[in-house]
């Protein structure tokens, strides 16, 4: 089991998941911990985990706990959105004006600077990655379809939906507007937004705070969207 307590014993730490007694801890890594989850991959035959913090994003040894590589990306206020990985590309999104990076990884040393950009402010509805492209709410520029190798917007989407939190399942884009609680499906297409129906979530909850929204990322599994409001849950067949 491996999670992110943060601090100046080490960012990242790993337990016996049947002891929880700790296996190591990245004690060369001490940033405290975000909102970001930890992202497990492989590169060059090597195991590792791939985490972001207020000050960096770094790759965290499966093994030993050590630091394989660290990138600088200051966040401000908190940084939410999960870092993608695909085909030896990091990436990383973050809200508050911060914007997005990437990063390609080399087998050994720093990686190589790809391109840093406010194309795609995230705050905490998530960034998918769909083939080589991603796609997000930026508070930017609104619904975005980012090229992943590149960081240049594909197309950008305000007037349709509004802030909200994204999920993608058998090519098609689920979204969930933060403010109305609307769902809205796409296509999950580079060539522009392709609306294929939307309905509003209800009845919603009557214990949430004036202030607060709906922030739950919707999920589709086995056919089915799943979609909470506080202590509601909705379930829907969205077999094709």
């Amino acid at each position: 089991m491996v999670v992110t307590p943060g601090g100046t014993k080490g960012a990242v730490l790993a337990l016996d998941k049947l002891t929880g007694k700790q296996v190591w801890q990245s004690s060369e890594w001490t940033d405290g911990a975000q909102y970001a989850s930890l992202v497990p991959i492989e590169f060059n035959g090597v195991r590792q985990y791939v985490q972001l913090t207020m000050q960096n994003f770094a790759g965290i040894s499966a093994k030993d706990g050590s630091v394989l590589w660290k990138v600088a990306f200051p966040g401000k206020t908190a940084v939410i959105p999960t870092p993608i990985y695909d085909a030896g590309q990091v990436y990383v999104a973050a809200g508050y004006g911060v914007g997005c990076k990437s990063v390609k990884l080399q087998g050994t040393g720093e990686p190589e600077f790809l391109y840093e950009n406010t194309n795609m402010v995230n705050h905490h509805g998530g960034v998918i990655l769909v083939g080589d492209y991603l796609y997000g709410h930026s508070d930017k520029g609104g619904w975005t379809c980012q090229n992943f190798k590149t960081g240049e917007v594909q197309w950008a989407e305000r007037g349709k939906l509004g802030k909200g939190a994204i999920h993608c399942a058998d090519g098609m884009l689920y979204l969930l507007e933060e403010n109305s609680g609307n769902v809205v499906l796409i296509e999950a297409s580079p060539n522009g937004w392709n609306e294929k129906g939307r309905f509003q979530l209800g009845p919603q909850t009557a214990q949430r705070n004036p202030k607060g929204k709906i922030w739950t990322h919707p999920v589709v599994s086995g056919g089915k969207l799943y979609l909470r409001d506080q202590e509601l849950i909705h379930c829907y067949d969205v077999k094709g």
